[in-house]
């Protein structure tokens, strides 16, 4: 990919050192990107050795603890590797350009910030080797499981989390510091494309929550080699305690996997309707009021631990709260289309299909948020079925209209129009075929993270398996579609999408100071 400027002044960086040492946002971006769609086929495998387990009942495929182990596996690579990499790498690209920055205002750190999630997911992977298996007490890893019944590799596991929080907190700073600092003059906050400001608000929210997942892993670091019991009743502690320190890291941590998406679709959604985004200040207030209410419903998640009345009364409320601020991000983008003269392009495709399906999401939220109702749906397949919605057609849909939405402007070529929509049909029939089934499920009484099966569920869970190898093969397409579009096609124009005002894509951005062979002068 063209990038200006030779990250050495001995000439150009060729090969493997351009991308070592390369402190360069795009060339980061692009790592970043590459990187989590590695993941994001890792993490899938993982996810078809479930389905396939559970395609039909009675013991077939794998033996339950790897089968524990995939699901745990399938959820921390999904989440720590694809869609929260995939989010900085946009970010990574988008945002210095968006404000007329020459760069990231710590490049360095930038390339760090990269560099040791390769190394983390390494470790995390290699846990499935060792002795006695890797992690197998699900994605939330709730302690005394995984501290006093967890296998040996458990403490390399906690070490890669800690690896995955200082790249999440890393890349927090350099957003905030590039945002607040070298915005372009006259680029007044209230100016910002929603993309910047989405991040600038989920920086913050890393920097806030990052620590206290550290902080939880490190006690059960503590519980595992040095005695103490912060999660043992035995010695004193409470198992209780780590779910309320685990939940508080954990939902904010949600909203941070929907807030660049967000973003994302308020770019896209404009573009295409050709008309300016509908309520742009109800937009950046929503977004920082779903930030805020995020730190305050986190034992939503815990109504059946047996907290008290008034407890879960505050945390039902509060919940129900989000969905006001998430209502009029709906609105708003549903009112920008109304009347629009509206095209229908790959990224508008996923945009759209994200607005129906993470409204769904929202729906079986706002079920779940229902305390007494809750006592039903917990850890059923009705939950599952809910924050998949959430997040596969919510975080991930809007990634790959991100990745649709910007290619031509990272490679200067056009993708091919006929697989982009070919490749957002098999994936919106697939995510459907596989998800849809499960509300059923759960309702049915299945619970969640089960090897096997009682007879009546049969039926949905093949039509869910068949969703699920239908979905994971149709993302062979999109690698496809990228590297043929970096290979060549035909060259994009300026006017790519024939936007509100043209293209409303970036401010042209000067090149980075620090890739010069020389400083610029200071003016």
């Amino acid at each position: 990919m063209a990038t200006g400027h030779d990250d050495h002044h001995h000439g150009p960086a060729k090969g493997l050192t351009r991308w070592l040492y390369t402190t360069n946002h795009k060339d980061i971006g692009t790592l970043y990107l590459w990187f989590s769609f590695a993941m994001f086929l890792l993490g899938g495998t993982f996810a078809l050795v479930i389905r396939a387990e559970l395609f039909q009942p009675g013991l077939q495929f794998v033996d339950p603890n790897l089968f524990n182990q995939m699901t745990t596996m399938h959820g921390l690579v999904m989440v720590f590797g694809a869609v929260m990499p995939a989010f900085v790498g946009l970010a990574n690209w988008m945002v210095p350009m968006m404000i007329g920055a020459p760069d990231m205002a710590l490049p360095r750190m930038n390339n760090w910030s990269f560099w040791i999630l390769p190394f983390a997911f390494a470790m995390m992977s290699s846990t499935l080797f060792m002795d006695g298996g890797g992690p197998n007490f699900g994605w939330t890893f709730y302690a005394p499981l995984s501290t006093t019944f967890a296998p040996k590799s458990v403490t390399f596991f906690i070490f890669a989390v800690h690896m995955m929080g200082a790249s999440s907190i890393m890349g927090s700073i350099n957003i905030i510091a590039t945002i607040q600092n070298l915005r372009a003059p006259g680029m007044t906050y209230m100016k910002m494309p929603l993309f910047v400001w989405t991040w600038l608000i989920t920086a913050y929210l890393l920097i806030a929550v990052m620590p206290v997942l550290a902080g939880v892993v490190t006690m059960m670091l503590f519980d595992i080699h040095f005695g103490t019991s912060f999660f043992s009743a035995a010695g004193g502690g409470d198992p209780v305690l780590f779910q309320h320190v685990f939940w508080f890291f954990g939902h904010p941590e949600v909203y941070i996997m929907i807030l660049p998406a967000f973003g994302v679709v308020s770019e896209i959604i404009p573009t295409f309707s050709r008309k300016r985004l509908f309520g742009y200040d109800s937009m950046v207030y929503a977004t920082s009021s779903i930030a805020f209410l995020s730190f305050i419903v986190w034992a939503h998640h815990m109504f059946t631990t047996g907290m008290p009345l008034a407890g879960e009364l505050f945390f039902m409320y509060s919940t129900m709260l989000i969905a006001v601020p998430t209502g009029v991000k709906v609105f708003n983008w549903i009112t920008t289309m109304f009347k629009g003269s509206l095209s229908f392009e790959t990224p508008m495709l996923f945009a759209i299909a994200f607005v129906v399906l993470f409204t769904c999401g929202g729906f079986t939220g706002l079920m779940l948020a229902i305390a007494p109702a809750d006592f039903q749906y917990q850890d059923t397949y009705f939950v599952v079925a809910h924050f998949h919605y959430v997040l596969v057609p919510g975080a991930v849909f809007s990634i790959m209209a991100a990745a649709y939405y910007w290619l031509p402007k990272w490679t200067g070529n056009m993708y091919d129009e006929n697989l982009g929509k070919l490749h957002f049909w098999l994936s919106f029939i697939g995510i459907n075929i596989l998800f849809f089934p499960q509300h059923f499920l759960g309702l049915a009484g299945m619970p969640r993270r089960v090897p096997d099966y009682a007879l009546q569920f049969a039926n949905f869970n093949m039509v869910s398996s068949i969703g699920a190898f239908f979905f994971g093969f149709s993302q062979l397409l999109l690698l496809f579609i990228v590297i043929k579009t970096i290979k060549g096609g035909k060259k994009a124009t300026a006017q790519v999408w024939e936007g509100a005002e043209g293209l409303e894509w970036t401010l042209p951005s000067p090149a980075p100071y620090h890739t010069f062979s020389t400083p610029p002068p200071i003016k």
